[in-house]
This record gives structure tokens, sequence and C-alpha cells, in this order.
């Protein structure tokens, strides 16, 4: 099956549609438990989530996309099951989500978040990092006290996630460590895979263990939520060069100040081309300022780092599916499962 922006199922407002869906079916699962947490780490958590301002005052805030819920419910529907038989697991995924947003967020010293300071900035870097610790924890509570029969499989799979998103954050920190011309394209990709690949793949692969699906098709689901998560991730990494931050809600060419090295500039430095070479020149330099961050947005593009990333994207989501119809033959039962891909790969936000 060939993706063209004419396929119903891969409309935008058709994808929001449907995260909007989750949030309503989802959301309150996810409130209910944090709400368990004892008292300074659910002001935390709930901040976070934009449910309250930093004084405990009820608030409506953004509470992210739910991509990874989505992908959950989206992939029990596939395979024949009700989403509500997979609404715990949803609610998992996210809480596990929230839990690497709370400690990247540490990690990166990340001022905003979702357009309010981060959590670290408001509570500081101790009771951010608990909330973040104790959002995990729940995440894996949620499945193992859920009377489903994949419980216990889908509490391992989340747990070995965990760590492998773990490993894949590690990575991305010891690059900023090396210099701009130590760290190789493969190198790059198995993080992404490993950083943001990992958890769509997992939500996908929870969504098929809820649904009663064989190891066959687990796996396949799986892998098209790992191909689609790097592709989500390519487009992030664009994002985070060109991003507007009234969009994004965060500073222009974030991704730059702080020299990370993401899939297009690794691209660009590995280019062997002069702009590449500008771009490793920039990246050596103790602080980029902001005329030294649009010399490196220029120089990432000129060396072909933007057009790699966003070829890369479109060929990682054709072998999604690929991926996908292994364990959806017909297509057209997976709808909800191509939408939420093919948005995230044309987000600009």
């Amino acid at each position: 099956m060939t993706l063209t922006s004419a396929d119903p199922v891969t409309d935008g407002p058709g994808a929001v549609a449907l995260l909007d869906r989750t949030r309503t079916a989802v959301d309150p699962q996810i409130r209910s438990t944090v709400e368990t947490l004892p008292g300074s780490i659910r002001r935390v958590a709930m901040y976070h989530f934009g449910w309250e301002d930093a004084d405990g005052t009820p608030a409506t805030g953004p509470a992210g996309k739910a991509i990874r819920p989505a992908l959950v419910l989206a992939a029990a529907r596939a395979l024949g099951a009700a989403e509500a038989q997979a609404v715990k697991a949803a609610a998992a995924v996210e809480l596990a989500h929230n839990f690497t947003l709370l400690h990247d967020d540490i990690v990166d010293q990340d001022p905003t978040r979702r357009h309010r300071p981060t959590a670290w900035t408001v509570f500081g870097i101790p009771d951010a990092l608990m909330a973040g610790d104790a959002m995990n924890a729940l995440a894996l509570r949620v499945l193992a006290e859920d009377p489903h029969p994949a419980s216990a499989a889908a509490t391992a799979r989340l747990a070995a996630c965990v760590i492998e998103l773990c490993a894949g954050q590690q990575a991305d920190c010891a690059f900023e460590t090396r210099g701009p011309r130590e760290v190789s394209l493969d190198e790059c990709v198995a993080m992404a895979i490993g950083k943001t690949g990992a958890l769509l793949g997992c939500s996908c692969a929870l969504g098929a263990l809820y649904a009663g699906a064989g190891e066959e098709e687990v796996a396949a689901l799986d892998s098209f939520g790992r191909e689609a998560g790097l592709a989500f991730q390519l487009i992030d990494d664009l994002i985070g060069i060109w991003g507007d931050p009234e969009h994004t809600g965060k500073p222009a060419g974030a991704d730059l100040v702080a020299r990370k090295k993401s899939l297009p500039v690794v691209a660009a430095l590995a280019s062997g081309t002069a702009a590449g070479e500008e771009l490793a020149e920039l990246y050596s330099r103790p602080v980029l300022d902001e005329r030294g961050v649009r010399a490196a947005a220029d120089a990432v593009e000129r060396a072909g780092g933007r057009d790699w990333a966003q070829v890369q994207a479109a060929d990682r989501m054709g072998r999604a599916v690929e991926h996908l119809a292994r364990a959806v033959p017909d297509l057209s039962a997976a709808g909800d499962l191509l939408a939420l891909a093919e948005f995230v790969t044309r987000r600009t936000r």
C-alpha cells in the first residue's frame, strides 16, 4: 500500500480527532493513577501533566499529544479487540513516556515544555527526578495489577523497554562528550531507535498482546512502531533545529544551542562537504550565540542533513508499513495505525 496525502486514513484532521478521542478515553485512568501518589510527588506530577499550576490551583494546560496510548488502542482495534480492554495498557505507556520527559528535561536542562516552565525549574531537580521515578513505577503497577490475561507479558515487555530507553538516553548523553567527528551515523540511528523507537514499538506490541495476538503479530507490530518511531525522531530532530518556538514551546534552534548530535546534524557532519566542516568548527566552540545557531542551521542544510532526514523519514515509514502488513494483511483494518504513523512524520511541531 502506498501512502499519499489523499489517502483518507492519513489525513491530519483524522489523526488529531483520534488523538483527542484517546485523551478522552485514557486521561481519567492516568489521572486517577497519578492521584494515588504521595502529596509532594503528586503535586509535581499534576503540574507536569498540566492539570495544576505550581501552587496547586486547577489548570487546563496541554497534556501532550497522546501518540503512544493512541498506538496501543489502535493496535488493539486493528487486531479485533475492543479498545476498552487496552485502556490500562495505554495509560501505562503514557506514564512511562512522561517519566522519560521529566528526566530528559533535567538532563537537557530544558527551561520549558508545553509552553510552561519545566517541572525541575519550578520544583527543583530532586523533586522532579523523584516524580519521574514514581511515574515509572506507576506505569508498571497499572499493568501488573490489571486482571487482563496479557498483564504479565505486558509488564515484562514495558520493563524491558524502559531499560532500552535508558540505554538510548545514556548513549545520547555520551555523544555530547565526544568530538563532532567522533559519532557515526550508524551509532546515532541505533541511539534513536532505543530512545524513541522502542516505546512506540512497545506501545503497538502491548495493543497486540491485549488483543490476544500471537508472537509473530506482536513482533511485527513492535517492528512497525520502531520504524515509525525512528521516522518520528527524524522529524523531531528537524523540528529541534527549524521548529517555530511559538509552536514547539522551546527556544529556536534548541538542539543546536545544546550542540546535540541529532540525526540531521550527524548526517551533515559525516557528509564530507565544506558545509560539514563548517558545522564541525561551530560545534567545537564552547558556546553558540544566536548568530552561531543560525550559521549552524544553515550549515546542516547546505551539507544535506535536512534533506537526508526527510528522505530517511519517508523510507522508514515505508518499512513500517511492510511490518504492519505482516500482522494485519488487510491494511484497511489498520487505518488508525497508519493515520497515526503518517501524522507523526508530517507534523511541524
